[in-house]
């Protein structure tokens, strides 16, 4: 951790059209006298799971799903909001019986992770899935997300894939990966 003085917020102000995320627009004081406006996106909610289900200890479940931000189907992790009153580990494992039709007696939060910290205030817990069954609740989801066994081996050919693209997710897995062989 640095020991440096984080700036000095003098105020913030907001542009609200709703949605996932306001835009705030900070003055901020730095240490050495520069004053400067920054702009974030503050999201709403209460965060954010990305699910590393594990089929066996070397197989993961991925998700297909359609990617409206790029217009096409992306392979994915299964993830999702937290919904007010459920802890990241409720959320988990709601999310993998919506999206993958399985539900787990063993979830772990790995760690959290920011998506582009320098201007988005949003974060995800990953959280690690184990000792799955099969449970299917019913999500919000237009159509039945495909699910694709993924060998944790050959994450290098998972990360060349087009259709695989989401840098949480590849994040995630390569700690998954790390923790399972080193950390637990």
């Amino acid at each position: 951790m640095s020991d440096r003085r984080l700036p000095t917020i003098h105020g913030i102000t907001a542009d609200d059209a709703g949605g996932p995320y306001r835009v705030e627009h900070l003055d901020l004081e730095f240490a050495n006298g520069e004053r400067r406006l920054f702009r974030r996106l503050h999201g709403r909610g209460h965060g954010a799971v990305y699910v590393v289900p594990l089929l066996d200890e070397d197989t993961v479940l991925l998700v297909r799903e359609y990617a409206a931000g790029l217009h096409r189907y992306e392979l994915g992790l299964v993830s999702g909001r937290i919904d007010p009153g459920e802890t990241p580990l409720q959320a988990a494992n709601r999310e993998l019986q919506e999206e993958a039709g399985y539900a787990a007696r063993d979830l772990q939060v790995l760690r959290r992770l920011s998506l582009s910290p320098r201007y988005m205030s949003q974060e995800a817990d990953v959280v690690l899935a184990r000792d799955l069954y099969p449970q299917r609740l019913a999500g919000d989801e237009p159509e039945e997300l495909e699910v694709v066994p993924w060998r944790l081996d050959a994450l290098h050919e998972l990360v060349l894939r087009e259709e695989f693209s989401e840098g949480r997710a590849v994040a995630a897995l390569f700690m998954a990966r790390e923790w399972l062989r080193h950390g637990r």
